[in-house]
């Protein structure tokens, strides 16, 4: 019996640790004023599976429920700027893109240091993360954490109608045969159409942006789930900015749709998509809104957001065999980085410009 106690008590050790730190540390006191809150108002990704996953989730881990709040960026932040000039705090947390994050959240003050909020062990151990530490992405290297990278799906194809050796190179997809068979994201609107845009701009050159956007004539909308749909009904075969989770679960489905990873004239780009953590200034819920991102940056809430969003996790504790190998990042290759904190506030808003003042010239 005596050894049997024991060989078991090295096995206990840790879960009691656990359960002191969560009851009797200033984890413990933060989690109890939490719950005394009751919820925590969150932005975050405009998807069903982050609406429905992220409450549900997180109140069956800690009781506290989720006001979730998903919609189209430029919505959220002139609501919440409306709001904050009026002296409304409304929002403890945010998932958010680059672009939002960088030239809105941070920019204008909205956002709390996120390191001295971050608590959980799992959390705060480097060696838990890809890099071999947390990933801030902001000059300060202390408010906006990033949890996602994944390799960006450029161009879908659908495979009835265009094979994969087809387009080979982007100076491919100029082809006449291609003329009004490709559907693209808004490459005006701030956001992935302008994203990308920009990348092929800073890879390719005017000349290619003039010709893409204007010669080939191809169907340009502000809305994923259009583009998605005219990737699967084949009307527009090829499509720049479908949404990836979708396209993914198309698949997996049986539809003859495939992602291009990438040219031979132009670097594969990584991504966060949404993958950006923040704790908001003056949040009305401020002990729930650090339980929040404490368990966003977990392993939990970390696979949760990876599985919603079809995204790799910049943590290296978590199983990915659930995502397409492509999405992953390889050791060894370069990729461009449509997400870099630097290059998404200089050369990325020079890009769009120029692509900006090519196509409006061009459509006058």
């Amino acid at each position: 019996m005596k050894t049997t106690v024991a060989l078991l008590l090295p096995l206990l050790w840790p879960l009691a640790a656990a359960a002191q730190m969560e009851s009797n540390s200033s984890w413990g006191v933060v989690l109890a004023a939490a719950k005394a809150e009751g919820k925590v108002v969150v932005v975050g990704p405009p998807t069903a599976e982050m609406r429905q996953r992220v409450p549900a989730t997180f109140k069956a881990r800690y009781g506290i429920t989720v006001e979730y709040l998903g919609g189209r960026s430029s919505d959220l932040t002139a609501r919440l700027r409306a709001e904050r000039n009026a002296g409304v705090y409304s929002v403890d947390a945010v998932l958010s893109g680059i672009d939002s994050m960088s030239s809105f959240f941070y920019r204008e003050k909205m956002l709390d240091p996120l390191r001295p909020a971050l608590m959980l062990p799992e959390v705060i151990d480097g060696s838990k993360w890809k890099s071999g530490k947390l990933w801030f992405v902001d000059p300060d290297d202390n408010y906006v954490l990033r949890i996602a990278n994944s390799v960006s799906n450029l161009f879908h194809i659908n495979t009835d109608f265009v094979k994969p050796g087809d387009l080979v190179s982007a100076q491919d997809l100029l082809a006449p045969k291609w003329k009004g068979l490709i559907a693209v994201e808004d490459p005006l609107v701030t956001g992935s159409g302008s994203n990308h845009a920009a990348h092929l701009y800073l890879q390719l050159g005017p000349d290619f942006i003039r010709k893409f956007y204007i010669d080939q004539k191809p169907m340009i909308s502000r809305d994923n789930r259009v583009l998605t749909d005219a990737l699967l009904r084949g009307t527009h075969p090829i499509v720049l900015g479908a949404e990836d989770s979708d396209v993914d679960t198309m698949a997996k489905e049986g539809a003859r749709v495939k992602l291009l990873q990438g040219f031979s004239d132009l670097q594969p780009p990584v991504s966060s998509g949404y993958g950006h953590l923040g704790i908001m200034h003056n949040a009305p819920h401020p002990n729930a809104a650090k339980v929040f991102v404490n368990w966003m940056a977990s392993k939990e809430g970390a696979e949760l957001y990876s599985r919603a969003r079809g995204s790799a996790s910049t943590r290296n504790d978590i199983d990915q065999s659930f995502l397409p190998p492509e999405v992953i990042p390889r050791e060894g290759v370069k990729y461009f980085d449509n997400h870099d904190w630097e290059y998404t506030v200089t050369k990325k808003e020079e890009a769009r410009q120029a692509v900006r003042k090519i196509l409006e010239e061009l459509r006058r």
